[in-house]
């Protein structure tokens, strides 16, 4: 399920002619029979020397499927596509703070570190998973976008979703509810949780400063629930697993100061500690229907090492 799709493999049986861009610079082979890669290469270009050839794989000159392959005894098969470049074939730049569970025509699936924002607003102009997306999928489509489906803060790290059509987003935005499976995160909050579980129940409301806040009137404000479980505790600190009956902005982290517990490192909603130096919450599990297939998707995360580790120092701490 977390399988990247990548490149396209040509015709079966093709001609293995190569073609040529305009300026000579690049020659394309399709494979018409098992080879090595370097063999290939001599018998397809006599006369550029084994050595030469050797270099230019050195030197990522030589794709397969459209990936850079510096191996030379790299594995032919029928149908594979081998572009020879006179100069480098540009690399996809490296991800920072963003690595992609899945990706297909539809959707990319990645996890996100704490302190990349989502997207960017119209005043920022900084690093984002939005840009980065973007980036990626424009090196195979010029013209390709990224639509955001939903966000995480800047300081939350996990499991987000982007669509790659717009008729893509709409249909998993209307049908949020219904299609999501499961939404469960992980926080590492302030105190010890005495309930083993629970639920709480408000209506969020968000102030002029942009702050969110809890109203317990019916009605008056967005309708938010949200479901936990004590998954460890100390004196200091409780593990949460959290699941989200409603999406609303900074449902979890109101909620937790709602019952006293707020989530580490969340100075805006009360928490006075910062022991792991992020926010201590986590989109661990997001499961939901594939919006054209109809199939099950299910992406799930560690809990991050920075959270089980407060734990064992506290033990250690208290015995």
């Amino acid at each position: 399920m977390s399988t990247r799709k990548n490149g396209n493999k040509g015709r079966p049986g093709a001609a293995s002619r190569p073609a040529s861009d305009h300026s000579g610079k690049v020659h394309v082979f399709t494979v018409r029979e098992p080879d090595e890669l370097l063999a290939f290469l001599i018998s397809r270009l006599s006369k550029t020397g084994r050595n030469s050839l050797k270099a230019m794989l050195a030197r990522g000159q030589i794709a397969v499927d459209g990936k850079p392959v510096t191996v030379y005894n790299f594995p032919l098969q029928p149908g594979h596509t081998v572009t020879v470049s006179k100069e480098r074939i540009i690399e996809e730049p490296p991800l920072i703070g963003l690595s992609i569970l899945y990706e297909d025509e539809h959707l990319i699936v990645v996890r996100k570190e704490a302190g990349l924002l989502s997207i960017a607003s119209a005043q920022e102009n900084e690093l984002t998973a939005y840009r980065q997306l973007t980036a990626h999928v424009r090196l195979s489509d010029p013209s390709a976008r990224i639509f955001v489906v939903h966000r995480l803060d800047r300081d939350t790290s996990g499991v987000m979703m982007f669509a790659k059509s717009e008729q893509v987003q709409q249909t998993l935005q209307k049908a949020w509810q219904d299609m999501v499976q499961e939404r469960t995160y992980v926080a590492l909050v302030e105190g010890k949780v005495k309930k083993p579980e629970g639920t709480i129940t408000s209506w969020l409301k968000e102030s002029s400063t942009l702050k969110m806040y809890s109203s317990h009137y019916p009605g008056d404000g967005l309708h938010a629930v949200t479901h936990y479980k004590v998954l460890q505790a100390s004196s200091q600190y409780s593990l949460l697993e959290v699941h989200l009956e409603t999406g609303r902005k900074n449902q979890i982290r109101v909620h937790m100061q709602d019952i006293g517990h707020p989530v580490v490192g969340d100075k805006k909603y009360g928490s006075r500690v910062k022991p792991i130096n992020r926010l201590g919450l986590h989109a661990r599990i997001l499961a939901f229907t594939h919006p054209v297939s109809g199939e099950l998707m299910r992406f799930e995360t560690d809990i991050p090492k920075s959270f089980l580790s407060q734990f064992r120092a506290s033990t250690s701490s208290d015995s």
